[in-house]
């Protein structure tokens, strides 16, 4: 992974290699972003760049020995700590056996979540993941060894905020006395749930969601036509493991089936209503949240239009006309309940609500409130 191969974070990339040029790299870099983001990128990108034995003014060379073995993340100096399904049993080298898995699973790409993950291992319903202590002390061995080849031992660290407190004790301890030429690179989407003791001893790099355009460029890259990449960016909201989701989804049209629900609960077509209910039941469940997911985006962006904000608004072509128009129509209290009522719809959709009593509900509650 190269700095050139993420799309945008041009300032953080820039952050990130004067470091490196100025010899003030901080011995433990948190890497703080949103799921779905470039942080696994960036640390993994930062990673061979450090060790690169042909550096360029902004980015690694690409070509050395180094840079081939980190762009398959084989490099004999880069260890991996991620998170497992289960405790090992005594004796079992989990991380080791499922390492070869965690690199295909980045070589794919690396802009990823945690269900991801897990699914990717197969991990059963109730494993949601865990960093136990065994592998915290694993790392304290394995970076007390002299690097093998280039000038840093790394260790890449994915969803620390998973470590129970043993391990995070036994984490700190290393932090707090970090060998010579060691650099452990963090990569958290929710570090607010870390020790503020950890947080305290590493240097902090924020890392923002991709925009829209990113997230175009990025699908059109992979072969997807301008208009689904546009719909896409639009719902992943930066989110790059959710549009790589969303790319293998059957395309459909959200906006038609939203426009068209919507009008039949403006106009109280109650006959057409019970009708859509029953097509809403016989979809996927996948489908049916993405229909859910779609209305709250538009809920949102017209709840701003209508509240004088439309700066703030990411829709494009259709979606924005629609605003625009059903903006000036419906009864704008209407807006922030359904907001609510959907939100709950989806909660309890993933609960195995019955789906069709969920969608007749809502539908009922737009038709009943919209004109005021």
């Amino acid at each position: 992974m190269l700095f050139k191969n993420i799309l945008g974070h041009d300032d953080t990339k820039r952050a990130l290699i004067r470091s490196v040029q100025n010899n003030h790299v901080a011995h433990a870099q948190l890497f703080d972003g949103p799921v779905g983001g470039a942080g696994i990128a960036l640390a993994w990108a930062f990673a061979t760049f450090v060790n690169c034995e042909d550096r360029q003014p902004d980015d690694a060379c690409g070509r050395c020995a180094s840079c081939s073995k980190m762009r398959k993340l084989v490099h004999p100096d880069v260890y991996h700590i991620f998170p497992l399904p289960r405790t090992p049993k005594e004796g079992e080298d989990l991380l080791g056996e499922l390492t070869p898995k965690w690199r295909a699973f980045l070589e794919e790409h690396p802009y990823r979540a945690l269900p991801e993950w897990l699914a990717y291992i197969n991990a059963t319903g109730n494993q949601q993941g865990i960093i136990p202590i065994k592998e915290s002390r694993s790392i304290v061995s394995k970076l007390s060894l002299k690097a093998f080849e280039g000038e840093f031992k790394i260790m890449l660290f994915w969803q620390p905020e998973l470590l129970n407190v043993q391990a995070a004790n036994a984490l700190l301890k290393i932090l707090e006395e970090p060998p010579e030429k060691t650099l452990f690179l963090i990569v958290s989407s929710q570090s607010d749930k870390l020790l503020t003791t950890i947080i305290s001893r590493t240097q902090r790099v924020a890392i923002r969601a991709f925009t829209d355009e990113e997230v175009t460029q990025f699908l059109a890259q992979k072969g997807i036509d301008e208009r689904r990449a546009r719909q896409i960016a639009y719902l992943c909201e930066g989110n790059l493991a959710e549009a790589m989701r969303l790319t293998n989804e059957t395309e459909d049209d959200r906006h038609a089936w939203f426009a068209q629900w919507m009008r039949k609960c403006y106009s109280r077509d109650f006959v057409s209503l019970v009708k859509l209910a029953d097509e809403f039941d016989t979809l996927g469940k996948e489908k049916q949240k993405g229909i859910f997911d779609y209305t709250l985006n538009l809920f949102r962006d017209l709840f701003l239009w209508q509240n004088g904000v439309e700066e703030l608004l990411r829709l494009q072509d259709e979606e924005l006309s629609f605003v625009q128009k059903f903006g000036k129509a419906v009864n704008p209290g209407a807006i922030e309940l359904l907001i609510q009522e959907i939100t709950d719809g989806y909660y309890h959709l993933e609960r195995n609500a019955r789906a069709k009593v969920l969608f007749l509900d809502i539908s009922l509650t737009a038709a009943r409130t919209m004109r005021g």
